[in-house]
This record gives structure tokens, sequence and C-alpha cells, in this order.
């Protein structure tokens, strides 16, 4: 995962793709939340509900933070700077590696978070199927400006991005605050 993080972020900056800056804060939003739900794990082994929603609200404000500062600085830098981003093989490599991943981890979170009763897991498994879901948008985004050399693909695809990511939020947001269940 980190180097999802620092290869993204690496080669958004180079070919100045906002689709892979906004890749890259999504994938290190995903370590600062695996890092707060191993603490939460770890610390609270009686399975204190206020302690999960707690987790699980920090991780969905992570998310929530991210949409406003990527969506200004892409549209800011379409309208105004007119940056034109370049096509990158190491984006696409990322993005493949992505896609084979993130099933699998999704899958494995949900199973455990469920069977353990884990609000803060089961949210980040929605994380990692949203993260799946970015992938795609990404390497099709990438894949487009590589094959047509049309720079406005990388925009269309930060948007998808951030469509995901706002998603992924609201959701992780809503089940949060849900009730217990019995």
């Amino acid at each position: 995962m980190s180097i999802e993080v620092i290869g993204s972020l690496a080669a958004g900056i180079l070919a100045s793709s906002f689709a892979l800056i906004a890749f890259g804060a999504d994938s290190l939003v995903e370590i600062m939340s695996a890092i707060v739900v191993l603490r939460h794990l770890r610390l609270d082994s009686a399975g204190s509900r206020l302690l999960g929603e707690r987790t699980a609200l920090f991780t969905s404000f992570l998310l929530m933070a991210i949409v406003p500062l990527l969506g200004v600085g892409s549209t800011y830098s379409f309208f105004v700077l007119r940056i034109q981003p370049e096509a990158s093989l190491i984006g696409i490599a990322i993005a493949s590696g992505a896609i084979l991943i993130m099933p699998y981890l999704w899958v494995k979170k949900k199973r455990i978070g469920q069977d353990t009763g884990c609000l803060p897991l089961t949210i980040d498994a929605i994380e990692s199927a949203t993260c799946f879901l970015m992938s795609a948008a990404l390497l099709t985004g990438l894949a487009l400006e590589y094959i047509f050399r049309i720079g406005w693909f990388d925009y269309l695809a930060t948007i998808v991005i951030l469509a995901f990511v706002a998603f992924e939020a609201k959701e992780s947001f809503a089940e949060a605050r849900a009730p217990p269940q019995n």
C-alpha cells in the first residue's frame, strides 16, 4: 500500500496528473485508516460500540477531507493554470496492480469485520472496494490519455475518483452512525 501511495503521488506530480494525485491521496487515507483500525483492535478488545463509532467517524472524516482539497486543486489547475497532464506508464502499472489486489483485501476485511462485529474494519473494507473502482477509473483515464494523448481524460478520471471518494465517505458516515444491530 505504501508503494501505491508513494508511486501514485510521485508519478502524479511528475506527470501533472491530478487523477494520480487523487488516487495517491485516497491511498494515504486508507493507510491512515488501517493504522487507526489496527490501534482500535489492539486497544478495544472488549468491542466498545462507542470507541468503534469514534474510530469509524474519524476514518470517514479523513475521506471527506480530501474531496474539497483535490476538487479545488484540480479545478484550479484545469481552468486557471491550464495544466495539461502527461501520460504515465508508472501510473498505469500502479492502477493495474491495485485492480488485482483490492478485491482480495475487500473480501477479507469485510468477512473479518462481520465475523468479529468490528465496525471500523467493515468500513475499512468499504474503502478497499472503492479503491478497486477508483483503480478502474484511473486505469481507464490514464490508458485513454496514453493512447490518444488528450490531457483532459486525466481530469475526467479525477472527477470520477472524487465522486467515488465522496460516496465512500457518505457511506462510511452512514454506517458509523447506524444504530447497533442485534
